[in-house]
């Protein structure tokens, strides 16, 4: 469906703006953030981008007219769509509208007046800057950060802000010189178009005064005659000279980030290239610039000076690429941020001693057919752990919570599109032996999506092994309706203090996330002591 662009308001103070020059013709395609023309206003020529992609299919204001603010500006759409009812419809509305304003200029208003004429100036060098319409359906906007604070000195062309539309955050910078006396709207705060954002002046102004103040109808008619003949032009030559960069007399195109980088590296826009449209330099343009190389004619002037190492710039084309989110994928991510932002997570983390466990492991997997791993060792524990300690072992249901009195671990295991988490049934009656067959069973079909939806079903705790990729410390999401998890590192050696003696040790690190509402700090420090009695002494799982 096409978009109809109007003429925004890009200052202030702006009631009509100019087309400078356009930068993309009808039938062009234009890409979302593509600058579409350059527009003077009452205050400086600023670039103008779409917030739509899809074919240029007309420009309402040709280069070097202007008109009002809410003109129709552009039409953007797909290419060879029917707009000539959009078209019909702005006309319209233009002419309702002049009809309109003429009946009231026509008419007036004397209770306006009387206000006007009664109501003290605002004061000579005091400036009321209040909120832009930085878009062109913009109704209000927010305050996302200030850059400038109450008594700073601003100078013209300083940011003042950053403002959200309702298409973008972008940067507002000052036209005016003085001190910031007043902020009218705090950051994460909304407010709409032309509600007073700042007051900028001499420092000392009394800005009550300023706020209750209102320009005379005499004033304000006389400005308004005046500031169509000259002031536009002064403007524009001031930007010219002051806010763009000047090279040989000759205005240099930049885009606002390439002229933040360069300031931010001291580099001289006049010494680049631009590749974008008309010469116009872009962030690639700065970013792969080496200052080595314009500047060597100066070296050699001051070859008196000692030599220093040129700066390396990286060079390098950005690309990117958007990938299809797969259903898994999909699901993961709804039900991890599910389980982050409703359960209340916190995080025990112990280490435990792995040595009699390495030694246990060897005599195990030293008998025929037999094959067991650290993990099968560690869910293995945590069955039993969790039959001493059923709190951990429940589920919150709001009104209630659901005390399971039998134990399912679930083993989250990766696959390519993620992580899938197959579940050993009653895991408390299964012997190490046992686990590790059913865990190698599972694991393998996961991987080659055989498992079906019962066997990835009902785990009542979970365990996230990661130490076989040597992560020594992690911890994990909980996977509801789990009120645990239980993230193992790997086992790594390191000085241990034995019978006062300091000896090389086999150590783990793991860590218990738990789900606040069902599971107290004293209670997962309990089973997490239990846990590591059954590591550190696994004679006792074979009971």
């Amino acid at each position: 469906m096409a978009e109809v662009i109007n003429m925004p308001r890009l200052s202030d103070t702006m009631e009509e703006g100019t087309v400078a020059k356009w930068l993309k013709n009808v039938g062009d395609k234009v890409e979302e953030g593509d600058i579409l023309a350059e527009i003077e206003t009452d205050k400086a020529t600023m670039e103008f981008e779409s917030f739509y992609e899809g074919t240029l299919l007309h420009i309402g204001i040709a280069e070097g007219d202007g008109a009002p603010v809410d003109s129709l500006l552009a039409i953007i759409g797909e290419e060879g769509e029917d707009i000539s009812s959009l078209l019909n419809g702005s006309a319209s509305a233009s002419a309702e509208e002049e009809v309109e304003e003429a009946s009231a200029s026509e008419s007036g208003s004397p209770d306006s007046s009387e206000d006007a004429s009664g109501t003290a100036e605002v004061p000579e060098g005091v400036e009321i800057v209040k909120m832009p319409r930085l878009s062109d359906t913009m109704e209000e906007g927010t305050v996302a950060a200030w850059l400038k604070q109450v008594g700073d000195t601003v100078e013209e062309g300083d940011i003042l802000a950053e403002i959200e539309t309702d298409k973008a955050t972008m940067e507002f910078e000052s036209f005016y010189t003085g001190t910031l006396l007043y902020i009218g709207i705090k950051e994460g705060e909304s407010s709409p178009v032309d509600a007073v954002l700042a007051i900028i002046g001499p420092a000392g102004t009394n800005v009550d005064a300023v706020l209750n103040a209102k320009p005379s109808s005499g004033a304000k008619a006389s400005v308004s005659s005046d500031a169509k003949k000259e002031e536009p032009k002064k403007e524009v030559a001031k930007e010219t000279s002051a806010s763009k960069p000047v090279a040989d007399g000759q205005r240099i195109f930049v885009s606002p980030l390439a002229k933040k980088i360069a300031k931010e590296k001291g580099i001289d826009l006049s010494n680049i290239t631009g590749s974008g449209d008309n010469g116009r330099i872009v962030k690639k343009d700065v970013e792969g610039y080496t200052p080595a190389k314009a500047e060597a004619p100066k070296a050699a002037v001051q070859s008196a000076a000692p030599a220093s190492a040129p700066v390396i710039l990286p060079v390098g084309e950005e690309s990117s690429e958007e990938v299809k989110n797969s259903q898994m994928r999909k699901t993961i991510a709804k039900r991890l941020s599910e389980s982050k932002f409703t359960a209340p997570h916190y995080y025990l983390t112990i280490e435990v001693d792995m040595s009699d466990a390495m030694a246990s492991r060897k005599q195990i997997n030293a008998l025929p057919d037999t094959k067991v791993s650290f993990n099968d060792m560690v869910v293995k524990a945590c069955a039993m752990a969790l039959k001493k300690h059923p709190q951990v072992n429940t589920t919150w249901n709001g009104d209630t919570t659901r005390y399971n009195h039998h134990v399912h671990v679930g083993v989250a295991v990766a696959v390519d599109e993620g992580l899938v988490v197959p579940v050993l049934k009653f895991t408390e009656q299964l012997s190490l032996t046992q686990i590790g067959s059913a865990v190698k069973d599972l694991a393998g079909r996961a991987r080659n999506k055989k498992l079906t939806p019962a066997e990835m079903d009902g785990s009542t705790f979970t365990v996230s092994n990661l130490g076989m990729f040597g992560i020594t410390e992690f911890t994990s999401i909980i996977n509801q309706p789990n009120s645990a998890i239980l993230s193992v590192g790997a086992i790594v050696q390191k000085p241990v203090v034995r019978e006062g003696q300091i000896v090389v040790g086999n150590t783990m690190k793991v860590t218990l996330a738990c789900d606040h509402r069902t599971v107290d700090g004293a209670t997962a420090a309990q089973f997490l002591a239990t846990l590591r009695a059954y590591l550190e002494n696994p004679v006792t799982m074979l009971a």
